[in-house]
């Protein structure tokens, strides 16, 4: 049973920073690729960042040059850490893995920017 754990939500104000955290159960190396998406009420799930095993990275353009994917092996977790955080980032973020040719979600953790 995969387990994806996010942390580090909450309320920030414009041009601030936040760092997410998603712990895996078992060790992260099962997975092909990990990565982070995120989701307003009504719309789409889109993609925010990925990376893979051998730490290629991947990020929406959007978020280039602000946010910052990152893993760290040891503790089986993956961070996204994110910059100059703008009021259209407020979403609800969800951790992603993926091992062999299923998806994993975590149960997502809330960003609101606002001032």
């Amino acid at each position: 049973q995969v387990q994806l754990v996010e942390s580090g939500g909450g309320l920030v104000q414009p041009g601030g920073s936040l760092r997410l955290s998603c712990a895996t159960s078992g060790s992260i190396f099962r997975f092909s690729a990990m990565g982070w998406y995120r989701q307003a009420p009504g719309k789409q799930r889109e993609l925010v960042a990925t990376i893979t095993t051998r730490g290629d990275t991947n990020y929406a353009d959007s978020v280039k040059g602000r946010f910052t994917i990152s893993r760290d092996n040891a503790k089986n977790t993956v961070y996204l850490q994110m910059n100059n955080l703008k009021a259209e980032d407020t979403d609800v973020y969800y951790c992603n893995a993926r091992l062999a040719q299923m998806a994993y979600w975590g149960k997502g953790t809330l960003v609101t920017v606002s001032s």
